[in-house]
């Protein structure tokens, strides 16, 4: 499919704001099953943007404004061709060693509650994908994908106490899990076409865990599914921190005000219902 996203980060301050600096994790790579077909990063304020790679191997993006600004959008929209791979992840180039993915992170850390729900939950299994697909469908059923309770700074602990949040929390209460079990998973931020509604609060979250003989296979715990080609992969790391798609800092501006507006579009469906529509018309 050919996913089309439009991603807006709208940020205003009380007074105005000076030395603006904004780290981006925006942009997708190609491999296999996902294809770039055009990106754009367009800041609304003069300042410079400069290209680079992290230590995951994530393409970031740094803006720098000297202000003042009193608002500033980032606008992201680009075109990605997607096909099915199941879950399978080919043609990444790893920077990393798998045992890397085993680390504790701050987002992530497995408390008694989780470590006990991952045991019971693999329990007579010894076969790692089994154990990956098992552990997908109780995080799915024992967290309610929704959004409200829970925040940027929610860890997995929180967040399963809780029983409910967004793509962010289910993905680290998988992570926490997984990594009890010496399984190297790691978070991937992104977007997730839905046949339900294009526009969308924020983009998606999901995990990317290591199976022997596949390599790595991505699991979408909120949806309860391995990754599909409804999945645009943009960035990983350890957790949410790692692959955040926007972090800064400023000097000044009071209180700052942030509005994300997401839309994610399946554009060789939405051509072919115009020109049906065309069609009809004439």
């Amino acid at each position: 499919m050919r996913i089309r996203v439009v991603h807006e980060t709208v940020y205003r301050y009380d007074s105005p704001a000076r030395g603006l600096i904004q780290m981006l994790r925006l942009t997708p790579r190609d491999h296999d099953g996902q294809h770039v077909r055009a990106w754009r990063i367009e800041p609304t304020v003069d300042g410079r943007l400069s290209r680079r790679e992290d230590g995951f191997g994530n393409v970031v993006h740094i803006f720098s404004a000297d202000g003042p600004e009193e608002a500033m959008t980032i606008r992201v929209t680009g075109e990605v061709e997607t096909t099915e791979t199941h879950g399978v992840m080919r043609g990444i180039s790893e920077w990393l060693p798998d045992p890397f993915y085993l680390r504790e992170s701050r987002f992530a850390v497995a408390d008694e509650a989780i470590r006990t729900f991952a045991d019971e939950t693999v329990a007579g299994s010894t076969d790692r994908l089994d154990r990956l697909h098992r552990l997908l469908a109780a995080v799915h059923q024992a967290v309610d994908y929704a959004p409200g309770p829970t925040g940027s700074a929610t860890t997995a602990a929180e967040a399963f106490a809780l029983r409910k949040g967004v793509g962010q929390d289910l993905a680290h209460v998988f992570i926490a899990a997984a990594r009890h079990l010496e399984i190297p998973v790691r978070y991937v931020s992104g977007y997730c076409w839905r046949p339900d509604t294009a526009v969308q609060e924020a983009g998606h979250a999901w995990v990317e865990a290591r199976v022997p003989d596949l390599g790595w296979v991505g699991f979408d715990p909120a949806h309860g599914i391995a990754v599909t080609e409804a999945h645009l992969r943009v960035a990983i790391g350890l957790d949410y921190l790692d692959a955040a798609p926007v972090r800064g800092s400023r000097t000044g501006g009071g209180t700052e005000t942030m509005t994300v507006r997401v839309r994610v579009d399946d554009a060789r469906a939405q051509a072919q219902a115009q020109q049906a529509q065309g069609q009809a018309q004439a």
